[in-house]
């Protein structure tokens, strides 16, 4: 009996002895979280999973952006009709070549012949004017018409003179005269190129206010003539790479469409505002087409090196996240010792982001796992 109360004595103080043994060698795994720093303990599992890369120095980036082939306005012209009426003819077809003053359609118009028949009435009535003031002035010499009548005779004169100017000015505008009654109006190209679209079909009703009219195609012109061999693109821009942009800097153009080819081009302009539905910004560039490969509203997409020095700081794409509308990126400091740390994004190229402020080269940024610890920041346990 003495000989199992000594065992039981015995095994029980073997087993108060080794518990507080076993704790001391147990290591922590709880990770610490202090203010926007975590630390995790050297055994962590959690410290397997995270992804940590040296912060490289900065390179000019190359950005890459999406864009819109459209015709060159400032060798472009969207033709509409002056006077209403019925197109009886049409003269030319799309990808024909013109000349300035080339007639492009014929258009049977009421409107013309009125402007015609107004354009002969002033000069009569000019006539008239002029035959009345001279009589008068003969008449006020001899005594027999007084002065007010002179004046009344010499205004009358100006005004239907002025008249006449404006009739006959209307009508060598669109390339008539008043000399006849015909009442068919060619409506002419006004500069050389090539026709590239034709809205119109013969008979068709076509007035000067086509433009406005509650149609699937508002604004469509009758015409469109252009230079082929001149193209802009329209470039989509976000607000960080805005300070890469510059007018005159030199691009190269790819498509799907046209795989292995090159083209190149430079930007015109870069626009004063965003667009407050996408947030992007407007770049207006533009496109040597003289091999006429590339077409009108092809999509592109544009290389642009920027050209510019800069101090930023490389990291992988993957290291930055959003948190609202800041960027952020997890610091090791120490081993097991991460910081989150908001910095300035520049533009993301080649699968990297500029840092532009709040980063130096040589520092490490986590690259895996940075949700984990911002999960881990926003639970105070640390998880």
């Amino acid at each position: 009996m003495k000989t199992l109360l000594s065992l039981t004595l015995l095994a029980a103080l073997a087993a108060a002895g080794c518990k507080p043994q076993k704790a001391a060698e147990e290591p922590e795994a709880t990770a610490k979280v202090s203010g926007d720093k975590v630390t995790l303990p050297p055994h962590s599992p959690q410290l397997n999973t995270l992804g940590v890369e040296p912060a490289e120095v900065g390179h000019s980036p190359t950005l890459h952006l999406n864009g819109r082939l459209v015709w060159d306005d400032t060798v472009t012209v969207r033709v509409f009709t002056a006077f209403a009426g019925r197109v009886t003819k049409i003269l030319v077809e799309p990808g024909q070549t013109v000349k300035k003053g080339d007639p492009l359609a014929i258009v049977a118009s009421s409107d013309y012949g009125q402007a015609k028949a107004d354009a002969r009435k002033a000069d009569a009535d000019f006539a008239l004017a002029e035959r009345t003031q001279n009589r008068v002035r003969e008449l006020a010499e001899h005594g027999a018409a007084a002065q007010k009548d002179v004046e009344a005779a010499q205004a009358d004169y100006a005004r239907t003179q002025s008249e006449m100017q404006r009739a006959r000015a209307r009508l060598e505008f669109y390339g008539g005269s008043a000399d006849s009654a015909d009442q068919t109006y060619e409506l002419k190209s006004p500069l050389d190129g090539v026709v590239v679209e034709k809205n119109l079909n013969p008979g068709q009703e076509i007035r000067p206010d086509q433009m406005l009219a509650g149609t699937d195609r508002q604004a469509a012109p009758l015409f469109t003539i252009t230079d082929p061999a001149r193209l802009w693109i329209q470039l989509d821009a976000s607000e960080v790479e805005l300070p890469l942009l510059r007018a005159g800097q030199p691009f190269e153009l790819h498509t799907r469409s046209l795989p292995g080819q090159k083209f190149t081009g430079q930007i015109e302009a870069v626009s004063e505002f965003l667009d407050p539905a996408t947030r992007t910004i407007r770049v207006r560039g533009s496109v040597d087409n003289s091999q006429r490969r590339l077409k009108a509203e092809m999509f592109m997409t544009a290389e642009v090196g920027s050209g510019l020095p800069t101090s930023g700081t490389d990291v992988p794409s993957k290291a930055v996240f959003l948190v609202g509308e800041k960027h952020f990126l997890f610091v090791e400091e120490n081993r097991g010792e991460f910081v989150r740390r908001e910095i300035k994004a520049g533009p993301e190229h080649d699968g990297k982001v500029l840092v532009l402020d709040g980063l130096r080269p040589g520092q490490n940024v986590v690259t895996e796992g940075s949700l984990l610890l911002q999960q881990m920041l926003q639970t105070p346990q640390g998880g």
